[in-house]
C-alpha cells in the first residue's frame, strides 16, 4: 500500500538528492567536510543541506550557518535545509541559521532544543585585589553566551507561531520536538 502524503517538499525534488549530507558530532572535523562538500556543490538550483546530529559545538553549528548566510546573501541562492532522525543541540543552532520557511525535516526526526551549557572553575587563587577581575570576567564570559544564545532561540522563532519566551522556557529543560509538531509550529515548512 502507498501512502498518499501530500507534501509541499515535492516543489523540491532535490530534496531527495542534498549536495550536502552531514551526520555526527558537530565539530571541526564536521567543519571541514561541510566546506568541502559545499565547494563540490554545482552552482545550479537550490543548495541542499542535511545533516543528523545529537549536537557538538555550538560555535562551528554557527560558523556553518554563516557560511550559509553568507551563500544567500551574496549569490542570492536558494539554501534548503534538511534534518534527518536527530536534529540535537549544536544542530538545532544550524539549523536557525535556514530561515523557516526553507527547512524540512524527514518523517520521524526530532529536534532538541536546550539552553547552552557550561562546566568551569574558577581558581581563586593571588592577590585579592585581582580576583574580583576573575570574577568579573567569568560573569562577562556567562552574559555573552546567554546573548548568543538568544541571538539563535530569536533566528529559530523567526517567521514561526513560537515566541521567544516558550522556547526560553522550554529550552531550560531541553525541549524535543517531533516532526509533525515542528511543522505545525511553522518550525520547518514540511516533513517530507
Amino acid at each position: 500500500m502507498t501512502e498518499n502524503y501530500d507534501s509541499i517538499a515535492v516543489k523540491y525534488p532535490l530534496l531527495a538528492a542534498p549536495q550536502v549530507q552531514l551526520a555526527g558530532a558537530v565539530d571541526y572535523n564536521m567543519y571541514s567536510w561541510f566546506k568541502t562538500q559545499l565547494g563540490g556543490a554545482s552552482g545550479d538550483g537550490p543548495l541542499v543541506v542535511a545533516i543528523t546530529t545529537l549536537g557538538g559545538d555550538p560555535e562551528v553549528a554557527r560558523a556553518m550557518a554563516d557560511d550559509i548566510r553568507l551563500i544567500r546573501e551574496y549569490t542570492g541562492r536558494e539554501t534548503l535545509f534538511l534534518g534527518k532522525v536527530a536534529v540535537y543541540s549544536a544542530g538545532a543552532t544550524f539549523m536557525s541559521g535556514f530561515p523557516a520557511d526553507k527547512r524540512f525535516l524527514t518523517r520521524g526526526s526530532r529536534i532538541m532544543l536546550h539552553e547552552r551549557q557550561m562546566s568551569s572553575t574558577i581558581d581563586l587563587s593571588g592577590p585579592l585585589n585581582t580576583l574580583h577581575y576573575k570574577l568579573e570576567a567569568k560573569l562577562a564570559e556567562i552574559a555573552d553566551s546567554i546573548r548568543i544564545q538568544d541571538e539563535g532561540f530569536r533566528a529559530m522563532v523567526q517567521g514561526t507561531q513560537v515566541q521567544f519566551d516558550d522556547l526560553k522556557r522550554k529550552a531550560a529543560s531541553a525541549w524535543y520536538i517531533e516532526a509533525e509538531e515542528a511543522r505545525d509550529l511553522g518550525l520547518v515548512l514540511d516533513v517530507i
